[in-house]
């Protein structure tokens, strides 16, 4: 197993292409062709975090929070994170990021969060634009259309809603002219050839595009591979920011709050909302979610958040959105052993580590 192959089996989970344009994921530091016998999961790539990596002699760290998010104008070791990311290199582990596509996807950071609230009929919270989907189009012979079609789905087209490996697929007419260079997979050089085809066609996420062109052409009998991507205003229905969902009854706002604190393990929570406000509709936005106050659905009777701000707070009071600010880490990092069980199931080879960083934050009350 390579670092390659496990940055491919994150992507399996969260496309890098689901990502934020301004994000910093994907693979910082490391050798893609170099072995992974342990990886270490871990919320930040912290000093403590490579501590323990070096403790497991893991030589591959899969973190939610990028190791370099500001770009390094210097590799000099007086600056303490400069001297964590020289040190991470020189012992030859190899850092991936998986920060805001695994915020968007299901089975990702607010699905942890929402399975520890046991919020039910769990649904995306809000749209985003890298959901878009596209139809791909390309023209195989009979006698290979399994072989394309398996090859392009388990690449992860053809979903729709539970169904996998829909597609649709037409007889026609193909013609082409091979010249003196080619080597056509049917037909004779120099002339005009007709064969018979099978028009097919698959729906494909956007983001998984790259790798599902891949397979395609890996698959694909022909020489020379001729294929459409169609944009289409369509929209993968399972991919969004955030998580809805609604408690088993309704409840305070107050009993909410304590159950949050307990469940996520936070120390404190701070409330926005008088306590006796009855709520059943939940919104979990994993991190800092104030920035999206503005677009947070009506019917949302409470917003669980990280990182509220005074303004925040003030927006979310004028618009009557009670919001539970359970801290950044408190709840992001559930994601953790969510990933750590994600990578050992498709990691059969490769021992899985986890590191579960402690809250920042002192509390003092007298």
């Amino acid at each position: 197993m390579t670092v390659q192959d496990v940055c491919d089996v994150v992507d399996d989970l969260a496309p890098r292409g689901l990502a934020y344009p301004w994000d910093r994921c994907g693979l910082h530091t490391g050798d893609p062709e170099d072995d992974v016998r342990c990886v270490l999961v871990a919320l930040t790539v912290t000093r403590e975090a490579f501590a323990a990596a070096r403790r497991a002699r893991a030589q591959m760290i899969v973190a939610h929070h990028p190791l370099i998010w500001e770009p390094l104008k210097t590799l000099r070791a007086g600056d303490p994170h400069t001297r964590l990311c020289l040190d991470i290199a020189q012992a030859g582990i190899a850092c991936y990021g998986a920060h805001t596509n695994l915020d968007v996807v299901p089975g990702g950071v607010n699905t942890a969060i929402a399975d520890r609230l046991k919020l039910r009929d769990t649904t995306p919270l809000l749209s985003v634009p890298q959901a878009q989907q596209v139809k791909l189009v390309t023209f195989v012979p009979a006698t290979h259309l399994a072989q394309v079609r398996d090859a392009v789905c388990s690449a992860g087209a053809g979903v729709i809603g539970d169904y996998t490996h829909c597609s649709f697929s037409a007889p026609g007419t193909g013609t082409f002219l091979p010249n003196e260079k080619t080597d056509p997979f049917s037909g004779r050089k120099f002339v005009v050839n007709e064969e018979p085809e099978l028009r097919f066609e698959v729906l494909a996420a956007k983001a998984r595009l790259p790798r599902i062109v891949e397979a395609l052409l890996r698959s694909h009998p022909y020489e020379e591979v001729a294929y459409d991507i169609v944009p289409l205003e369509n929209v993968d229905a399972s991919i969004g920011l955030g998580v809805k969902g609604h408690l088993d009854r309704v409840i305070t706002l107050g009993v909410f709050a304590r159950q949050v604190r307990k469940a996520l393990g936070a120390r404190f929570v701070r409330v926005v909302g008088a306590n006796d406000r009855r709520v059943h509709t939940v919104g979990v936005i994993g991190g800092s979610g104030g920035g999206e106050i503005a677009g947070i659905p009506h019917a949302v009777d409470v917003l669980v958040t990280g990182d509220i701000d005074y303004h925040d707070a003030l927006a979310a009071q004028d618009r009557g959105l009670a919001v539970i600010d359970a801290g950044h880490a408190a709840a992001e990092r559930w994601v953790v052993p969510v990933l750590a069980s994600y990578l050992k199931a498709r990691l059969k080879k490769v021992r899985v580590a986890t590191y579960i960083e402690p809250d920042v934050f002192r509390i003092i009350t007298e």
